[in-house]
């Protein structure tokens, strides 16, 4: 072939920016992000939320109710004590409920004001917010701890840092005990834990759980919420023009750039971003919000608290960066009651009302019914025709109860041969052998779908009755 394809070189070629170098790169694979302090309005109510949920959960599994353990979820015996209600395995459903409720209060929310929940509530920021307090406290400002890390070891700074870890380590085994003490006795497991009296795998799961607080919230902190959370990668699919999320108004503030108080930057040619990058330095994540949308972001609201000082400080009108959704910085008008969000809000409000009805409607016990398998009835000397089951009775409750049995729709008359008055302790199963007697002359089908019926009258409030179907079989003609 002589045909040749003519190469045209390019006067312009593309520069390549190189990547930064950092001071610290030998310590890290990744470039460390050093949070800045900030004060204002959104994380003064970032840190009281967190501080109400963290006082919830250091201090619940220490309440008592009715002497015992307020809240207890006891995995070996299948047994998860909440106050005064006791779940079992049959209530799983309850359990479901709940995670379906979540979910949906989550889309609901991210529809509306984006990924707050990240921000606010989420365990991991939580947790790595408390261990950047420690870092602020022992080690200094962003700037000094900065420059610590460019610093060759001394004793000071292996004070510093050796301090620092311990107290990392310390808030992580304290966070590890008080999450086992959901599924444990929590008193005894500080005594057994402290004296070296735990077994194998309690002492396994605390040393477990305090190694991951401790990877999580000290090491790999916005790693969590930008490549693991899978939270981050499908938010999108709940985002409109109409969401509320940290934004920079770009309209505003461009073009951005240095100036001192007193100019104008009309005559600069300048828009109210100064370009002092605290938004950048205060973002958990390290992302830069002037980008625009970013998965990264988890919507704390710390770069808006940091702009609006900076805003105040240079006498311009806050919420350069704010609260706001793309329909409003392009100009329009937000649209709160919108298809989406209205969607949410009834599935929400149906689970919420399904799952209020399962538990108002939940009985305090449960009966399982076993019938012979050996044989399905037989003939008694009389010319009877007997069946033989095994009833077994949960009592749900924390307390002893005592149980009436009976049977309905089975025939006019029959006999019942065994217990029918038991008394079963709290979250005990009792079984109680039973056989059902019935004339010949009384049954006219081979099989009669009966019920078998258990009542429990309680010392204060009405009876409850629970009714479950059963089969009579009569003999075979």
């Amino acid at each position: 072939m002589t045909d040749k394809i003519d190469i045209k070189s390019d006067t312009n070629p593309v520069k390549i920016q190189p990547a930064k170098s950092s001071s610290n790169s030998h310590k890290s694979a990744r470039n460390r992000i050093y949070v800045r302090a900030v004060q204002g309005l959104f994380q003064t109510v970032r840190r009281r939320i967190g501080f109400l949920f963290m006082a919830a959960f250091m201090l619940l599994p220490w309440l008592q109710f009715n002497g015992k353990q307020a809240i207890l979820f006891d995995l070996q015996n299948q047994e998860f004590n909440i106050f005064s209600l006791t779940l079992w395995p049959q209530d799983l459903m309850l359990l479901a409920w709940i995670f379906i409720i979540a979910a949906f209060a989550l889309f609901f929310v991210t529809t509306f004001i984006g990924r707050v929940w990240c921000g606010y509530m989420c365990p991991q920021t939580v947790w790595t917010f408390i261990f950047i307090w420690f870092e602020e406290k022992i080690e200094g400002t962003r700037h000094q701890r900065m420059k610590l890390d460019e610093q060759p070891m001394s004793n000071q700074k292996f004070f510093k840092k050796a301090l620092k870890h311990t107290c990392w380590v310390l808030f992580s085994l304290h966070t590890s005990l008080t999450f086992i003490g959901y599924f444990s006795d929590i008193a005894n497991l500080y005594i057994d834990f402290f004296t070296f009296n735990a077994g194998f795998w309690l002492s396994f799961w605390v040393l477990f759980f305090t190694a991951c607080t401790y990877a999580n919230a000290g090491w790999m902190r916005e790693i969590m919420c930008t490549h693991i959370c899978p939270y981050a990668r499908f938010q999108a699919a709940m985002f409109d023009k109409d969401t509320f999320t940290v934004s920079y108004d770009a309209s505003r503030g461009e073009n951005r750039g240095p100036r001192s108080r007193k100019a104008d930057p009309a005559i600069l040619g300048l828009g109210d971003c100064i370009d002092c990058n605290l938004c950048v330095q205060v973002c958990p994540t390290g992302i830069d919000i002037r980008n625009g949308l970013q998965y990264e972001c988890i919507n704390c609201g710390a770069c808006i608290d940091a702009c609006d000082g900076v805003m105040d400080k240079m006498g311009y009108q806050k919420g350069l960066i704010s609260y706001t959704t793309e329909r409003i910085l392009e100009g329009g008008k937000s649209h709160i009651f919108r298809s989406k969000l209205v969607g949410y809000g009834i599935v929400l409000i149906v689970m919420i009302s399904l799952f209020a009805n399962a538990l108002l409607t939940r009985k305090p016990f449960d009966l399982d019914i076993i019938r012979d398998r050996n044989q399905l009835y037989r003939e008694n000397f009389d010319g009877h025709i007997e069946n033989t089951f095994t009833l077994k009775i949960l009592n749900k409750s924390q307390q002893d109860r005592v149980y009436q049995l009976a049977v309905d729709d089975l025939a006019d008359e029959y006999q019942w041969i065994g217990e029918q008055k038991v008394l079963v302790h709290a979250g005990d199963v009792a079984s109680i052998p039973v056989s059902l007697v019935v004339a010949p002359e009384y049954l006219h089908e081979k099989k009669i779908d009966f019920y078998f019926v258990i009542t429990m009258r309680p010392q204060d409030g009405e009876p409850v009755t629970l009714y479950e179907e059963s089969r009579f079989f009569n003999r075979f003609r």
